[in-house]
């Protein structure tokens, strides 16, 4: 006998993740995750640290060369990066 309201595996773990509001933070380590992969591995190599809080990521660099090159390609990033994720994770970038 088949029940006619079945659900998928996949539908039924997206649906209790939206539920308990986990979704932003799976999506906010996928955009953390991503960053070395779109960045490349020399600015992975002078990034010491990144976090998200309140939609804002924050990167620590080691390179004040590197840190004011990304500020003026900050706008790009923060596309780059949703578009990665699939939605808008964040809406601004500090570097430190």
């Amino acid at each position: 006998m088949q029940k006619k309201d079945a659900q998928s595996i996949g539908e039924i773990i997206d649906k209790v993740l939206k539920e308990q509001n986990l979704d932003l933070k799976l999506d906010e380590t996928r955009l953390v995750k991503a960053w070395n992969s779109l960045l490349g591995e020399h600015v992975a190599s002078y990034t010491n640290k990144l976090f998200i809080q309140k939609g804002v990521l924050y990167v620590q660099l080691s390179s004040s060369v590197l840190r004011s090159e990304l500020c003026m390609c900050r706008n790009m990033l923060i596309d780059r990066l949703n578009k990665q994720v699939g939605r808008q994770v964040i809406t601004d970038i500090v570097f430190r």
